[in-house]
């Protein structure tokens, strides 16, 4: 059963690649959903899959790119939203 949850990671994640990172993980996983940066210097990552994806899925994020620093995820359940069909960077702030 598909579900979603939102992600919000801080540390340091933009300015190294995370956003690319995240979009590579979810197409090989298979999940849907966006990935952007927010104002404030964190990302926020919205994903739809099963959930041993998402577990997995949220342990790459926590991993980072080589050059990030993952200082903390924050996970909330979210809606499933149809409209996201594959998994896209979107623009952020």
């Amino acid at each position: 059963m598909r579900t979603a949850r939102k992600y919000a990671i801080s540390g340091r994640v933009q300015g190294v690649g995370f956003r690319f990172f995240a979009e590579r993980v979810a197409n090989q996983l298979g999940i849907r959903g966006y990935v952007k940066n927010l104002w404030d210097g964190s990302v926020e990552v919205y994903a739809i899959g099963d959930e041993d994806s998402l577990e997995e899925f949220k342990r790459y994020l926590a991993e980072g790119p080589r050059s990030a620093r993952v200082s903390n995820i924050e996970e909330s359940e979210e809606p499933v939203r149809k409209e996201y069909t594959d998994f896209m960077i979107e623009g952020g702030w």
